[in-house]
């Protein structure tokens, strides 16, 4: 088996394989230093994040917010997680020389132009659709695909597929079949 791909990425069976055992890890650790199972997942973080950043603008709004009182706005480690993903992958793209600054993607430029202004909003109302579709399905790809499956849970295959098929869907109707 390669280790790197012919561009001089990871092998994205490496890198499975070793979220898979982060994941393994992650629910070790929890429940060893916790005291409860906690799951790999994104999309909380992102909640709790704006929850930290309205605690300045409106601190009594969060206080008395239902979601927040249950769920707690905290840095903890699936926080960290989330800033570790970051950080790894940017001393990934810069060890293999991959990393560049670019505001509009060649992709979304041959489709649509090279128009900051539209590829911002584009990935502004993305994000918000990925975002809702995460706490509809409570939970995002990465806790479904991760932690769901690794616990064989229905809800988590159902939500899985649902993603990805959503995604190939709107990928076709956004850019096109077969148009490069």
């Amino acid at each position: 088996m390669k280790w790197k791909t012919e561009d001089g990425g990871w092998s994205p069976y490496l890198a499975g394989a070793l979220v898979g055992l982060l994941a393994i890890a992650s629910v070790l650790a929890t429940t060893q230093w916790l005291g409860k199972t906690s799951y790999l997942g994104a999309s909380t973080t992102f909640v709790r994040a704006a929850g930290l950043f309205e605690q300045i603008i409106a601190a009594e709004h969060v206080e008395s917010n239902e979601y927040f009182t249950k769920t707690k706005v905290r840095i903890d480690w699936q926080f960290m997680l989330v800033v570790g993903i970051v950080l790894g992958a940017l001393v990934s793209s810069t060890t293999d020389k991959s990393f560049r600054l670019e505001s509009v993607p060649p992709t979304w430029e041959k489709r649509f132009g090279p128009s900051i202004g539209k590829r911002a909003a584009g990935a502004f109302v993305g994000g918000v659709i990925a975002m809702v579709g995460a706490r509809l399905a409570d939970g995002c790809p990465s806790g479904h695909g991760l932690s769901g499956m690794m616990q064989l849970s229905l809800s988590s295959f159902v939500a899985l597929a649902m993603f990805f098929g959503v995604g190939v869907w709107v990928a076709h109707i956004v850019y096109g079949r077969g148009k490069s």
